[in-house]
């Protein structure tokens, strides 16, 4: 994101359009990204590990992931269902249809592959190693562009002035965390 902030911060003084920018796509790309991209593996691990506990459908293992992720991790049909005929392709997985659906569950090689691995699920190792889905920065970051951009739209010129004073003073505190020993 280098040089799409102002380099003289955001203060009186300052022109505040490209502060507003500098939010927008700073929301931009938080909401794109939420939290780490998830690989082909990883979908393929999360399938696994969520057929492991019980038969599900697609859209069941869809929002079971987002719903285990905390919201971070929503993986698309396109990824999904791929993934589950490669997994029916290589043995592991079976389909039944029911009421027009098709319900996957594990065969006896897939169980023999899972408890083989023995690896946990995509968004066990991110709390494992974040203490929190995917992190609580992209949320927070999300929500104060939100609310930035809400000022901008409805605040009059002197409350957009003071929505910048504040910005620009929490970008000098978030600077000071990174300057703590």
């Amino acid at each position: 994101m280098g040089g799409s902030f102002p380099t003289g911060g955001f203060g009186a003084g300052h022109h505040t359009e490209g502060m507003w920018q500098a939010f927008d796509q700073l929301r931009s790309q938080f909401e794109k990204r939420g939290g780490p991209r998830m690989g082909k593996g990883d979908v393929r691990a999360a399938v696994l590990a969520l057929l492991a506990e019980r038969p599900m459908h697609g859209y069941q293992i869809i929002r079971e992931i987002e719903e285990r992720s905390g919201g971070s991790w929503k993986p698309s049909a396109g990824s999904v269902y791929p993934t589950l005929q490669l997994l029916a392709d290589e043995g592991l997985i079976s389909a039944e249809e029911s009421n027009g659906r098709k319900t996957y569950s594990l065969t006896e090689a897939g169980r023999e592959e899972v408890a083989e691995a023995g690896t946990t699920a995509p968004w066990e190792s991110a709390i494992a190693s974040e203490g929190h889905p995917f992190g609580p920065l992209p949320k927070a970051g999300i929500a104060l562009a939100q609310a930035a951009a809400q000022v901008r739209r409805s605040g009059s010129p002197e409350q957009n002035q003071q929505a910048a004073n504040v910005l620009d003073e929490a970008r000098r505190k978030l600077y000071s965390i990174l300057a703590q020993d």
